[in-house]
């Protein structure tokens, strides 16, 4: 088993329960690095003060905050310590709510939360303490000098910790414009939910795979080998207009619904692993997916 990413503890009231946290999610796109273009070598960058143009040092840097434009204040380690919370190994949970109630805009990295040696008897009542509830567990926690805030939830055999956004990070819905209900014909309503119907499938995340992840890949395999590789041009979106949209709707149905850009449907790929195919269908979107019902 891969080496975890934080080892603590899990509270609830008085009850502590050792634990570890493993990454939930992958990056499989490929990684790039900058060269320079005559003989491919790989290109160092400078830090480089600003008003004079000379390179500075790690050991000569300092952080600043810009508190106004071009006007700077110097932050030490010892700010930096006087603000930080207790430094503590533990997930506390503070409240357990229904997770139908909390917005999913608030939901961010997933990390599986695994029983460490000893732990296993109190995790699994905890784990099925919350099932039975049906509630999601906010929870505050340190990981890397940073207080988080955390939702602790139950899927499958496992319990998934997903930072979450605090409140004051999102933005206000109120600065932007939405039009209102009454402005929806409802002839054209029909038409919409009988195309939405006519797309309507069980989900499957095996089948929503990257095309532009593959498509690089191929052409990256393709130079390796010294080899072109010639991929078909995708199709050109249609800039967005004012149409006649039961038109667009009839010629939709009548085309069984445009699944994608493509008009095409995606090809299912097998699961990386026997956890993601687990992992998947229940997914650390759970709670979500009951809010969506």
């Amino acid at each position: 088993m891969a080496r975890p990413l934080w080892k603590g503890t899990v509270s609830f009231g008085l009850v502590s329960i050792p634990v570890e946290l493993h990454t939930a999610v992958r990056n499989h796109r490929p990684k790039f690095r900058m060269l320079h273009g005559k003989d491919k070598s790989p290109v160092k960058f400078q830090r480089v003060c600003q008003r004079d143009g000379s390179p500075v040092a790690w050991e000569d840097l300092v952080k600043g905050y810009e508190y106004s434009k071009g006007h700077f204040v110097v932050i030490s380690k010892e700010d930096f310590q006087a603000a930080a919370v207790e430094k503590s190994r533990t997930i506390d949970i503070i409240d357990f709510v229904k997770s139908e109630e909390v917005d999913d805009r608030f939901f961010e990295t997933p990390y599986y939360m695994v029983p460490a040696k000893g732990g296993e008897r109190a995790y699994a009542l905890l784990r099925e303490a919350m099932r039975a509830s049906e509630r999601v567990g906010i929870a505050k926690f340190i990981m890397r000098e940073t207080q988080h805030l955390a939702a602790v939830e139950v899927i499958g055999e496992a319990l998934v910790l997903t930072v979450m956004r605090f409140a004051d990070e999102l933005a206000d819905i109120s600065q932007f414009d939405f039009p209102v209900s009454k402005e929806v014909r409802s002839s054209e309503l029909d038409m919409a939910k009988a195309l939405v119907n006519s797309l309507a499938a069980e989900w499957d995340p095996a089948k929503y795979t990257d095309e532009y992840r593959d498509n690089l890949m191929r052409i990256i395999q393709g130079k390796v080998k010294g080899k072109h590789v010639s991929l078909e041009p995708g199709t050109e979106p249609r800039e967005a207009e004012v149409v006649d949209l039961m038109e667009r709707l009839r010629r939709s149905l009548e085309q069984g619904g445009a699944r994608g850009k493509s008009g095409r449907k995606s090809e299912p790929r097998p699961a990386p692993a026997a956890a993601r195919a687990k992992a998947g269908k229940a997914g650390p979107g759970r709670a979500r997916k009951k809010r969506a019902a």
